[in-house]
């Protein structure tokens, strides 16, 4: 059965998507060039195998020979799109190859409708409780895209203080509660000065709200001194936060990762050679360097809200991950900035999971209570 080309091979819209990073440009291609090379990445996201010549001439109406395919897909080898793998007749996408892809000649990013309902469906259910938004976005991009699904806690540099407590755990101890906007908590343990009593701590505690509510984290670390150098304070409270600013409004080190869906990345044809899983497992043991393929170099406010970046490959930097692709976006809750996205190999169906990450990252950042049509 032969299986026709859909038809405008490229809906000239700008994508709703950008680079992570780019190669220079190689030289232009011709529309037959561009056709062969979409063909051949769409065949092998579908069949995992090298793509010959036969099978696009059987497959597809695209009115070519078989020799005039083979000597197309043997000059986009010689620009570097494609490759030829061992002895087989077939080729497959370069990094290059799928860079070109995405960026022209990939349809726009559009996710089934069933699927957008399931994902609205469930934000909603979740309600206002991050951490189970967390949880079950990664396991929903994990089961929809068969990869894995990864997000990122906002920087709660970059959150909005809502309110802060102190909650006394015996005579000597407390624990300070940092409530960032959009729902964010935490959590430190501090030595206090014994003898305090609560009243005491409450009052402090309400000047210090007064002094800090509505600055950002960041802000906060950087002015504190300043704005609550003239507070007369019998408690050593104020003291207290003023000696320990760097670690109580600081950036937390670990814990802002989370991911679902490696029984599904599992079952990719990729995985089933040993030091591919082994790359995957080391990737995902080593959350500093996970948080920085996922953020990129940009800073959260250099990037647009539910704007999808690619990064393929070798575009990495990273030697573990030089076969993968990571598709991320930026999400917002309240004023503080995450990362959600998906890690695959380079062969993944990389329009539908576009489509995927920036939907969730989108109804991540929407209010809860807001209609979603």
């Amino acid at each position: 059965m032969r299986v026709p080309v859909r038809s405008g091979q490229v809906r000239r819209r700008k994508p709703p998507y950008r680079v992570a990073r780019k190669d220079d440009p190689a030289a232009p291609l011709n529309e037959r060039e561009r056709q062969i090379l979409r063909l051949v990445v769409e065949s092998f996201i579908d069949t995992a195998g090298p793509v010959g010549s036969h099978f696009l001439a059987r497959r597809y109406s695209i009115g070519l020979s078989p020799a005039s395919i083979r000597n197309t897909m043997s000059d986009l080898e010689e620009m570097g799109y494609l490759d030829h793998p061992y002895t087989s007749a077939g080729r497959v996408p370069t990094d290059l190859g799928y860079r070109t892809f995405v960026d022209a000649l990939m349809d726009v990013p559009e996710l089934a409708p069933d699927e957008r309902r399931l994902l609205q469906q469930r934000v909603r259910e979740i309600g206002n409780d991050p951490e189970e938004l967390w949880r079950e976005s990664t396991r929903l991009l994990g089961q929809l895209s068969r990869l894995l699904g990864v997000v990122l806690t906002p920087r709660l540099s970059t959150g909005v203080l809502e309110r802060l407590e102190v909650v006394p755990l015996s005579s000597t101890r407390a624990m300070f509660v940092l409530s960032v906007r959009g729902g964010l908590v935490r959590t430190i343990l501090v030595e206090l000065a014994s003898g305090l009593s609560r009243r005491d701590l409450e009052l402090v505690v309400a000047l210090l709200n007064e002094r800090l509510a509505g600055l950002t984290l960041a802000a906060i670390r950087q002015s504190c001194h300043w704005r609550l150098r003239d507070l007369e304070d019998r408690t050593g409270l104020v003291q207290l936060v003023l000696d320990e600013a760097p670690t109580l409004f600081s950036e937390p080190n670990e814990g802002r990762v989370r991911f679902g869906g490696t029984q599904y990345i599992m079952g990719q044809p990729e995985f089933q050679q040993p030091e591919e899983l082994r790359n995957l497992f080391l990737l995902l043991e080593d959350e500093e360097e996970l948080v920085r393929l996922l953020e990129g170099t940009e800073g959260p406010e250099d990037v647009e809200v539910g704007r999808a970046q690619v990064s393929i490959g070798r575009e990495n930097c990273d030697e573990k991950v030089e076969r993968f692709s990571i598709v991320t976006a930026r999400y917002r809750l309240g004023d503080a900035v995450g990362t959600i996205g998906v890690i695959g190999p380079t062969r993944m169906d990389y329009r539908r999971v576009l489509a995927l990450v920036q939907e969730m990252a989108l109804l991540l950042s929407r209010p809860i209570d807001e209609t979603v049509n």
